[in-house]
């Protein structure tokens, strides 16, 4: 594991030491009425999955419930601002993932995860690999892929949720340059579209997470052929890594957290704290993210962890762009 995640990690245990006596917090003046969830994408992807099961594990260990709105749009940029629209009361909630820090990063957006939101807890950190049909015909594996990618000199198509500068474009385009082929990224911000997309053949590839797409694995629609990580994590023994192929570069991983705006009462703040973090540890919450793949990664910060790493993640991503020209040096 890199230092950049190892400088985030720490027992589990330790960092959710609160009560779980229920009702733990509904008794608090605050709430009261329900909460309102900002997810800036679309119900079918990582983003909507996470939502609904973190919605589900709050309201299980406060009795409070939560309104999910969605908002899919400019790879998580329309959710943002709509987010960033509303009153910093407590009340809305916002879910977004590491784009945030490199939309930041790039100066596409203005908002920093980490000072103009608060951040409740991070909740998921986890790879990213590629997949291909399972009935694919034209090629295999990765290396038959490889081939077949050099054949058709760019016209190569691989779906994902992107923007220039993201997680997504950042790793590909490292793929593409060290094996010298190109695979037209093709952007989807909900994730029933990006999808279809493979399952129907629209497209020849797919950029994701595992846990996205558990149910097309556990279907066999779907198998992985690359895992961006050095090493073959347990659950995809079989699945070429970065070191089998060749790949020496530090993978950008995703990361899915809750956050508040800037300015929410410090007794709200403290309610929501406990509340997420409550809601992390319910047993509903903990079964969903090990059925996602989560429990590879230590997947959890507090609100000092999660800064610590959308911090790092921004520093990261502004030395990139530096290398890849999109910013001055």
């Amino acid at each position: 594991m890199s230092n950049f995640f190892k400088a985030g990690s720490f027992a589990l245990g330790a960092v959710l030491g609160v009560s779980l006596a229920t009702p733990a917090l509904a008794a608090d003046k605050f709430p009261k009425r329900p909460l309102s969830m900002v997810v800036p994408y679309g119900p079918g992807g990582g983003s909507g999955q996470v939502s609904r099961a973190m919605a589900q594990g709050v309201t299980e260990a406060t009795g409070v419930s939560i309104k999910l709105v969605y908002k899919p749009g400019g790879s998580g940029l329309v959710g943002l601002k709509s987010y960033m629209a509303l009153p910093a009361d407590g009340y809305n909630i916002l879910e977004h993932i590491d784009d945030a820090s490199s939309a930041y990063a790039s100066g596409q957006s203005k908002v920093h995860p980490a000072k103009d939101l608060i951040p409740l807890v991070v909740s998921q950190i986890t790879f990213s690999q590629i997949y291909i049909r399972s009935n694919e015909k034209r090629f295999t594996d990765w290396a038959s892929f490889v081939k077949f990618a050099k054949k058709m000199k760019g016209k190569t198509t691989i779906a994902n949720v992107s923007r220039e500068g993201s997680m997504e474009r950042v790793n590909l385009g490292k793929v593409n340059s060290h094996f010298g082929i190109k695979m037209q990224q093709i952007s989807f911000d909900k994730g029933g579209p990006r999808y279809g997309a493979l399952k129907g053949g629209q497209v020849d590839a797919l950029f994701e997470q595992p846990g996205d797409v558990r149910g097309f694995l556990d279907s066999g629609d779907f198998k992985p052929i690359l895992t961006l990580l050095n090493d073959r994590p347990g659950a995809f023994a079989k699945v070429p890594s970065m070191k089998d192929v060749g790949l020496k570069f530090t993978p950008l991983m995703r990361f899915r957290g809750f956050y508040v705006k800037k300015g929410v009462k410090k007794s709200r703040l403290e309610w929501l704290k406990k509340a997420f973090t409550k809601g992390f540890k319910t047993k509903s919450y903990q079964t969903f993210n090990e059925k996602k793949y989560m429990n590879l990664i230590p997947s959890y910060r507090d609100t000092k962890g999660a800064k610590k790493l959308i911090n790092d993640t921004i520093e990261i991503y502004k030395n990139v762009y530096k290398d890849m020209g999109l910013m001055k040096k």
